[in-house]
């Protein structure tokens, strides 16, 4: 996940104007001072640390081996991007072209700008998305969503998938969620207990929830606190990056309930030091999307 200006989105959601960040010059709250001692505010749970791409500090992003390398570093919680493919595959890779964790560039020298949705699965299961990272990894692959859900699933693992740039793949949502129920992650305990998907796409998140009612799902911002309401109505979660919110801000989410009745939440991102990784879990976020979910751990649990 990248920052974003949301304004347009909200723009085009709610007819309002661009959104305010929350302020940070509030009166002091239980979190805020929780902030000050370096401890999770008392009527918070410790958050949910979630390994973003995979444990993507020590493995190549959005890879089988970055799951791995999180499963085995003892972490549930994964996060990861989905797009599509020109033969309509879904695939787990971040960016919308593959020139960064791949090397396309190599093997398909004439097909700039080497854009995801203008290959097939079966040319970019030729790439090699490992040797980027490291000599370690050469050889590893783009997954594709089938592949990555049956190895979560080997993993006993629990996922918030991104449905990447909607805007460039018309009908992903369904496609994704076909992929899901053919996986065995539509059941009620998955749902329930496992499964997140979440969008910078407003439209996306809400056609999700119109699909799959009973799906948790996340906006990917930082709406106007006037706003949150409107995105309550069909988001579980609102997950902001890190450097967006306040106690004010986190304490504001958690006043509303979301779709399922249940108090709105927020997963913050990414995450990768200790003292920020204490700033938040003062504020009382519920989770924590880091790219070092060691460091992250140790920060809240010290």
């Amino acid at each position: 996940m990248y920052v974003r200006a949301a304004a347009a989105t909200t723009a085009a959601l709610l007819g309002a104007g661009a959104l305010v960040l929350p302020s940070t010059a509030a009166a002091r709250t239980p979190a805020d001072a929780a902030v000050a001692t370096g401890k999770p505010a008392a009527a918070h749970k410790t958050p949910t640390v979630v390994a973003h791409r995979g444990a993507s500090a020590y493995a190549p992003e959005n890879t089988l081996a970055a799951i791995d390398k999180a499963a085995r570093m003892g972490f549930r919680w994964v996060e990861n991007d989905v797009q599509r493919t020109k033969d309509g595959e879904l695939v787990i890779v971040h960016d919308d072209n593959l020139k960064r964790t791949t090397n396309v560039e190599e093997v398909f020298p004439d097909r700039a700008p080497w854009k995801v949705k203008d290959f097939t699965a079966a040319e970019i299961a030729e790439l090699d998305a490992g040797s980027w990272f490291g000599e370690k990894y050469k050889g590893a692959r783009v997954p594709t969503l089938t592949q990555y859900m049956n190895r979560v699933s080997r993993n006993h693992q629990s996922l918030v998938l991104e449905i990447k740039k909607p805007e460039l793949y018309p009908g992903i949502e369904q496609d994704t969620l076909r992929v899901l129920r053919k996986t065995g992650w539509l059941d009620r305990n998955h749902v329930k207990n496992k499964l997140v998907i979440q969008s910078f796409g407003a439209d996306s998140v809400k056609k999700v929830h119109e699909l799959r009612p009973d799906v948790k799902t996340g906006f990917l911002g930082t709406p106007a606190v006037a706003d949150l309401p409107a995105y309550a109505k069909f988001a579980d979660q609102i997950n902001s990056t890190h450097t967006s919110i306040s106690a004010d801000y986190v304490a504001a989410i958690h006043a509303l309930k979301g779709p399922h009745g249940k108090r709105l939440e927020i997963f913050t991102w990414t995450v990768d030091e200790a003292a920020a990784a204490q700033r938040v879990a003062g504020f009382g976020v519920n989770g924590i999307i880091t790219n070092k979910p060691d460091v992250v751990r140790g920060a809240i649990r010290g």
